[in-house]
This record gives C-alpha cells, sequence and structure tokens, in this order.
C-alpha cells in the first residue's frame, strides 16, 4: 500500500471518531471521505438501515430451522461445526458489521447455534456504516488484523481489493468446507456486481437491499389495475391512482431530499430506465445527454403525482409516507416491506403487495460507460463479506464467513430480519414457512431475470473524480 493511500485511510478513522465524539460537524467529514475518495455512494452515511427490532428469540430461531440447521443434531452442519469447529475451540473471531436487520439476525442465530458447537467465541460489532469504514480503514491501513471478517459496502471494492483474501484460494480449503456451502447457489449478478473487482472475487455476497416495486394490492383490485410492467405504463398507472383516489392517496411517493444521497438513488434509477449513465466512454460525463435528460425529466414529471413534502424526504420518510396510506405505489429498497405490516407504523398492513421493477425503456451498455458504471432499473445497494487479509485467525474466521453466508443462515436471517438479504436462490424455497408474501419472489424475479446492475468498484482515484463530477453535473441538470 503506498503511503498515501495509508494516510488517506487514516485520515477517514480519525475524522469518524471527531465526528462521532461531536468535535467535527457532517459536513466536514464528509468532505475529509470525499478528499480521500469515499464520496456519498460509498458512505450513505445517512443510510437508515439501523437493526431498531427486537432481537429474535430462540423460539423465533428454532422456528425458522429446517435439516440443514446447524442447530440440528442430525445434519451434516452439525457435526461439520462440532468437529471441525472444535479444532479452534477458545479462539475469538472478531466481525465488524454495520447494524442492519440481517446482522442482527445472523448474530443472535450464531449466540445460539456457531458458538456453543464449535467453542469459538466470536465478537459481533453493528455499527453505523461510518464506524464501519473507520474500522476497516484504520485496520487495513495499519495491516493490524484487528479485525477478522469485514463488512464492505459494494462502492468500496476497488479500495479494499488487496484487503481481503481471494475467494477462489479460500473455497480450495477443502478441509474446511462447509458441508453443501454450494457457493454457485450465490446469484452471480451479485457476485459479479457487489463482490468482485475486475474479474477477481474478493467477497461473498451478503446484505442485499434491492429495489422493488410496492403496491397496494386493495387500489389496484377497485381500479382493476395491474402492476406496471413497462416505465411509460409506470406513469400512467401513477395518473389512474391519483385521478381516483385524489386528494386523500398520491399515484406515488418519493425521497428526493435536496443534498441527499436518496436524491441520487431515485435519479439514477430514472436515468438509467431511459438509457441515460452518468459517464459515457473515456471518463467523459454523460448525465447532461439527452438520455440521461429524458430520465430527470420523466422524475420531475412524477412530483405532480407525488406528495409535495417529498422533497425534504430521504428513504425513510418515502417509506413513512407509504405506509401511511398516502401513496398507491412506488419504487423502493425491498428491505421496506415489512414496515408494511408492522402495526406499530403501518395503516396498510396486509394491503401491499410487490413485483419486480418496469422494464427500461432502453438501457446503455456497461462497454459504453466509465468507472464500471453498469445500469440498470433494479438498483441493488449492499455490501459483501471478506477475509482480512492479516488476519491472525483465517480458518475459524472462514469457518464462521461460510455458515453465516450458507443457504441457511442466509434464508433464516431474511425471514427473521424482515426479508432483507436474499442472495441466493435458494432463498426463495424456505422450509416449513412460505416467504414473506410476495416480497421475496419478486426480489428473487427481479435478481435472477435481471443483471441488476448499479455503479460500483470504483477504485480510489475514480471515486474522487466521480464524487466531485457527477454531483455537479446531477444538480445542473435537475436545475434545469
Amino acid at each position: 500500500m503506498e503511503s498515501g493511500e495509508r494516510r488517506r485511510r487514516i485520515a477517514i478513522s480519525e475524522a469518524s471518531d471527531k465526528l462521532w465524539s461531536g468535535v467535527m460537524t457532517r459536513s466536514a467529514f464528509l468532505r475529509v471521505c470525499a478528499g480521500a475518495g469515499i464520496g456519498l455512494a460509498g458512505l450513505g452515511l445517512s443510510r437508515p438501515r439501523r437493526a431498531t427490532a427486537v432481537p429474535p428469540t430462540i423460539q423465533d430461531i428454532r422456528a425458522t430451522a429446517g435439516p440443514s440447521s446447524a442447530i440440528e443434531p442430525s445434519s451434516d452442519q452439525h457435526k461439520f461445526l462440532r468437529d471441525a469447529g472444535r479444532t479452534f475451540s477458545g479462539q475469538t473471531v472478531r466481525v465488524v458489521t454495520e447494524d442492519t436487520p440481517p446482522s442482527l439476525a445472523t448474530r443472535e442465530i450464531m449466540k445460539h447455534e456457531f458458538m456453543p458447537l464449535t467453542g469459538i467465541n466470536v465478537v459481533w460489532e453493528l455499527l453505523p456504516l461510518d464506524r464501519v469504514l473507520a474500522k476497516v480503514s484504520a485496520d487495513t491501513a495499519r495491516r493490524a488484523g484487528t479485525n477478522d471478517v469485514f463488512y464492505l459496502d459494494q462502492a468500496w471494492v476497488g479500495r479494499f481489493v488487496n484487503d481481503t483474501v481471494p475467494v477462489q484460494k479460500l473455497l480450495a480449503r477443502k478441509d474446511l468446507a462447509y458441508p453443501r456451502y454450494d457457493f454457485d447457489d450465490i446469484l452471480p449478478s451479485l457476485v459479479g456486481h457487489i463482490a468482485s473487482y475486475k474479474g477477481q472475487v474478493v467477497g461473498i455476497p451478503y446484505d442485499i437491499p434491492i429495489h422493488i416495486l410496492l403496491y397496494r394490492k386493495d387500489i389496484f383490485d377497485r381500479l382493476r389495475l395491474s402492476p406496471p410492467k413497462t416505465v411509460p405504463e409506470y406513469r400512467a398507472t401513477v395518473q389512474a391512482i391519483q385521478r381516483e383516489m385524489q386528494p386523500q392517496v398520491y399515484g406515488n411517493t418519493g425521497m428526493w431530499k435536496s443534498g441527499h444521497y436518496s436524491l441520487l438513488i431515485d435519479a439514477a434509477m430514472w436515468v438509467w430506465a431511459h438509457g441515460g449513465s452518468f459517464f459515457g466512454l473515456d471518463n467523459r460525463p454523460a448525465i447532461n445527454d439527452d438520455r440521461a435528460e429524458a430520465g430527470m425529466e420523466f422524475m420531475r414529471a412524477l412530483a405532480k403525482y407525488t406528495p409535495p413534502e417529498a422533497i425534504t424526504w430521504d428513504w425513510t420518510g418515502a417509506a413513512k409516507s407509504f405506509v401511511e396510506g398516502r401513496a398507491g405505489m412506488y419504487i423502493n429498497a425491498g428491505e421496506w416491506f415489512s414496515m408494511c405490516d408492522d402495526p406499530a407504523q403501518s395503516k396498510v398492513v396486509g394491503l401491499v403487495e410487490a413485483a419486480p421493477c418496469p422494464a427500461e425503456r432502453a438501457l446503455r451498455p456497461a462497454s459504453q460507460c466509465s468507472f464500471d458504471e453498469t445500469p440498470g432499473f433494479s438498483r441493488q445497494g449492499g455490501s459483501y463479506l471478506g477475509l482480512s487479509m492479516y488476519s491472525k485467525r483465517p480458518d475459524p474466521a472462514w469457518i464462521l464467513m461460510q455458515w453465516a453466508t450458507s443457504s441457511d443462515v442466509t434464508t433464516r436471517a431474511s425471514l427473521l430480519g424482515g426479508g432483507a438479504s436474499p442472495v441466493r436462490r435458494s432463498t426463495s424455497m424456505t422450509r416449513g414457512s412460505k416467504p414473506r408474501r410476495a416480497s421475496e419472489p419478486a426480489r428473487l424475479a427481479t435478481l435472477a431475470s435481471r443483471s441488476t446492475p448499479s455503479t460500483t468498484a470504483w477504485g480510489p482515484s475514480h471515486m474522487r473524480r466521480r464524487g466531485r463530477v457527477s454531483s455537479t453535473a446531477l444538480r445542473s441538470s435537475w436545475a434545469r
């Protein structure tokens, strides 16, 4: 690692400490991150994915267990953790992840299953994303090996590509192979766009919120509407809802808070859906071309059918407006689906269904973009787990990573965490309980049928330039 990169990582860590101690303002912290090549797209500082729900109980955990769960004494997974895991009994593995619903659920399952069977002690920290970034930055800059398993945002993959053990090297360890792990079951689009850089797989896709269409089935039934399958149908459906349901219900809602990453997410969705992109060939901005402009104009046209307060809302505000019954349809990350059926927050319990996003009007291929931008409507966010190159306990850490990303645990964490992370094809095949109404099939259909790409995998130098150029271009285009 060159000295300048080491200094930038340490600067991020120190700035995060100052932010959380009240010494530095949020804007000053973001300036430090931007200068170091970590922009808003790679940080999502305000991303409200914190796991505020009560942790699942042992009864909840047992209710989701199946024949391949390690908690079942007759399973091969149980025998593997008991036998191979016991080789490392007494060792401590340290994990740092964002505080999200699937991480909370996985950690709770681990306490009742992985740790008792293996005797391995696991210290699993759940932190806000910027604190995760700070810890990973400091750990890798100093090559300290303090944490064994990193949670890495998709937009950081280029920066930390040399700091995690390549997955193929780990999978070659047949002596530590988790029974029926089946890496190929993980959706290829996620492996390629979330956990790879220049063809090298550097981690395991783990926590993947992805856009789906949420709609009020009661309203659709009343108006004899079907979920829109194209972009023009989306606008026509929004118009039909508003025409019949106004003023109680708007056709659409949004997360258009000025200066917030949520506005960029919504804008990117419509720009990509119209065949536009942020960058074209040769690293040149493309946000002002005809296709990108058409996407922005489409989004602006939706304002007529969106609550006016949307310009003050991020994703939380948009989700809240929907569960309060103020909109008939909108597109957001599928993890918000569980909020719709929470009686403590929702006025539309049992009335919301999900569907894949509409098909793009046009799609610019990645070969015509720069900085690994890969346009697509169903814009996924998310992260991957990586085994630290500097870990002093790589073997037990790899056993833990396999268990945590296995089909069984991924499915159970999705069920217990609100359906937030179906990263495998097999996640839709739940044991003894159906997928959470329509949410899981819709999200998996979106993932499997499309590449579900996003702007990911910028390296440090790309991120610094991209952060300056795209934010300026977006503001210019939106102002027109």
